[in-house]
């Protein structure tokens, strides 16, 4: 079969097309022939030797797919040959089979595509979790959404809208600002692009976009400089949701969550299937439900061949990605 190999730690230029032979299926596994493979800063990291789960050389990146069952491995007795499969994995999507365990795997309700059941596990389960399950969002609060036409910040700026809050998107440019407001977001506001002089005019536009009580939530999966000019914006007793750090892992002053009397919420969605899949399968559920309804979109904004998925990765490392990408195969 073909796939795209990380035999070196580097950039997405160092990912090669190879022959490499087809995984078996061992128990409490399928195989799975992959259709589609989900794009995810992870990936990059991964590639990198930066991602804080090491995998072992060579391997394939890709953690999110869909596909159809190709053969069942030993004790699975939950999924046949030939259904339509979604799989949560840590690597190994940008190949034409991938071996994964059954209990990571989830049936693609009948009327979604390969391209969107790929896409739609991590970052909007992710969102799903931080929002509904920590934040315990409510109708009417205001949110925050920090790097909104990313893959996590636009199924944050969805899933907030579902919910029934105000949804106010922060972005780098007008262009993935239009993009968060396609989707949902129903204001926005422009941050620079690279680190400004005086930090505080971004605090300034930050709080002027929420309005002087404050942000009930902020979304944050871009870290960095940005952290503290945000966290700033918070009202009292609100909610800070640290998603990643495509800016870089920022230090946070300890005075200002005490003045803000906030919580300051870790999302650790990987560890959550792991520890509470049921709790995780209901929300998958809900936001299936929201799909058949109309009210989610994937947003994909690009699909790659597999010969390009090291493409795919670079619009991620270039940081000019919107919405989610998803290499088809």
């Amino acid at each position: 079969m073909r796939a795209l190999i990380s035999s070196e730690p580097g950039g997405p230029e160092t990912l090669r097309l190879v022959d490499v032979p087809v995984p078996v299926a061992g128990p409490g596994q399928i195989l799975l022939e992959v259709k589609a493979c989900g794009v995810n800063y992870p990936d990059l990291l991964t590639i990198q030797d930066r991602y804080q789960v090491k995998t072992p050389r060579p391997f394939a990146p890709g953690a999110e797919v869909a596909g159809t069952v190709a053969a069942v491995g030993p004790g699975v007795t939950e999924f046949r040959v030939g259904e339509r499969i979604a799989a949560r994995i840590g690597t190994g999507g940008m190949a034409e089979f991938v071996a994964a365990d059954a209990g990571r795997c989830s049936r693609i309700p009948e009327g979604m595509s390969f391209a969107d059941a790929a896409v739609m596990q991590f970052t909007f389960e992710t969102a799903y979790y931080a929002l509904q399950t920590r934040a315990r969002l409510q109708a009417g609060d205001t949110v925050l959404v920090l790097g909104a036409a990313g893959g996590v910040g636009i199924a944050a700026v969805q899933v907030a809208r579902n919910l029934g809050a105000r949804v106010v998107a922060a972005a780098s440019s007008e262009a993935k600002i239009a993009f968060a407001r396609r989707y949902g977001a129903g204001e926005g506001v422009l941050y620079p692009a690279v680190i400004p002089e005086d930090r505080r005019e971004v605090t300034t536009l930050l709080k002027g976009s929420v309005g002087p009580r404050g942000a009930d939530v902020v979304v944050d999966p871009v870290g960095g400089w940005l952290t503290e000019a945000a966290i700033r914006c918070l009202a009292e007793g609100g909610r800070y949701l640290v998603l990643g750090f495509t800016a870089g892992i920022p230090s946070l002053p300890l005075n200002l969550p005490l003045l803000k009397n906030c919580d300051v919420l870790g999302i650790n969605w990987r560890t959550f299937t792991l520890q509470q899949d049921p709790q995780n399968e209901a929300n998958r559920r809900e936001l299936q439900r929201w799909y058949r309804e109309g009210m989610l979109s994937p947003g994909i904004s690009a699909e790659f061949p597999l010969h390009e998925g090291g493409k795919a990765i670079q619009l991620l490392a270039d940081r000019s990605a919107v919405g989610k990408i998803v290499v088809t195969i």
